[in-house]
């Protein structure tokens, strides 16, 4: 990644967040668009993957550490314009409903889509890490 100024704009998907809060093998390569000058923007489809996730699979404690994290970044409401774009992704790319909305809320901001998940590799606007 290359010097961020305050002004770049990054959505990092729920397989991002998972990686960078748990700690996982990918951590390291997140960290810099969750810790720089980033702004993130989150779709809530993304607070609610992640709240479930680490409720289910690790801890309350983690769940609320995310909430804290994420209390601090840009929430994106999901509307009309947001459902019906998700929704021509969707079936364009033969994506499920939250990766099709995720996709969609970084393309209407301009934002690139960091992601460790691979339902989204050869996308336009998308980093695999």
């Amino acid at each position: 990644m290359t010097a961020a100024t305050a002004t770049d704009k990054v959505v990092v998907d729920s397989s991002g967040w998972l990686e960078y809060l748990t700690q996982d093998t990918k951590a390291d390569l997140i960290a810099p668009y969750l810790e720089g000058e980033v702004a993130v923007l989150i779709p809530p489809i993304v607070l609610y993957e992640v709240r479930r996730i680490l409720l289910s699979r690790q801890s309350k404690t983690l769940a609320d550490i995310f909430w804290s994290e994420a209390l601090k970044r840009v929430l994106v409401p999901f509307d009309e314009d947001l459902a019906l774009k998700a929704a021509d992704l969707s079936l364009l790319h033969k994506l499920a409903m939250a990766d099709a909305i995720i996709y969609a809320t970084a393309l209407s901001y301009h934002a690139p889509l960091i992601t460790s998940d691979m339902h989204f590799a050869n996308l336009s606007g998308v980093t695999v890490v």
